[in-house]
């Protein structure tokens, strides 16, 4: 049998929302600075009520593309413009190498 070079595609890999969002959460807690992930709570109601469908990590996808809010609590003294950059460096890379879905943001 002769390859020449074309490659037979049999199917198709989707990697579901969950699975970017724990990679995500994981990269993003691995970064010096950050105490923990907390539930997006927009507003007090929320926060007060402690809405259960709040979630640290959202991830949006728009053709093999990914946007992810990630929502942190820093360690007291934590200097946030190098905490936010090492969280963005940190999930960018881990998420695009793990999955090979790019993150535009």
């Amino acid at each position: 049998m002769q390859n020449n070079g074309s490659k037979d595609k049999i199917g198709k890999l989707k990697i579901s929302e969950e699975v970017i969002a724990t990679i995500a959460s994981l990269a993003a807690s691995d970064v010096a600075g950050v105490a923990a992930l907390v539930p997006n709570t927009a507003n007090l109601k929320g926060y007060l009520r402690k809405n259960p469908s709040a979630k640290a990590v959202k991830i949006e996808l728009n053709d093999n593309i990914a946007i992810i809010n990630i929502y942190v609590k820093l360690k007291f003294g934590a200097k946030i413009p190098a905490v936010a950059d090492g969280i963005q460096r940190n999930v960018k890379e881990s998420v695009q190498n793990m999955t090979g879905i790019a993150v535009s943001r």
